[in-house]
């Protein structure tokens, strides 16, 4: 299963010439994965203040294809490639009128926000990972 969302590209993500600014890329690349995170029923606000686990990003590989501009819709596309003990492989497409933009090899670790170290997904989590998973490519 492919995680599909938009995103308008707004006045303030962008440089005075009004082309994306590559750090609000990211900023705007969190807000996708909490809400891909949301989708498998895992809502950060329960992760976060209920069951004190963090998902920081541990590597994130972007390849930048054509510029992005004021005004544009963002599409993107978020597939779970792997499943690790405590650890996540996204991969994410951004396009904008069907033109690829960028793309990112993403991964983030489940963490104990107590302790700040990594701890397994917890049985229900990675549950709802593994369906990601198992239809990706179906």
């Amino acid at each position: 299963m492919t995680f599909r969302t938009s995103r308008p590209l707004r006045f303030g993500d962008c440089d005075p010439s009004g082309i994306a600014y590559f750090p609000s890329y990211l900023n705007i690349l969190v807000g996708v994965l909490e809400e891909f995170f949301g989708s498998v029923g895992a809502p950060w606000k329960e992760l976060i203040t209920e069951r004190r686990i963090g998902t920081p990003t541990v590597r994130l590989d972007l390849t930048f294809v054509h510029p992005g501009f004021h005004g544009d819709t963002l599409d993107f596309e978020l597939s779970v490639r792997r499943i690790g003990r405590s650890s996540l492989d996204l991969e994410h497409t951004v396009s904008a009128a069907g033109t690829l933009l960028w793309s990112a090899c993403h991964s983030v670790v489940a963490t104990s926000l107590d302790t700040h170290k990594s701890l397994a997904w917890p049985d229900d989590i990675r549950a709802a990972l593994e369906k990601c998973l198992e239809t990706q490519d179906a």
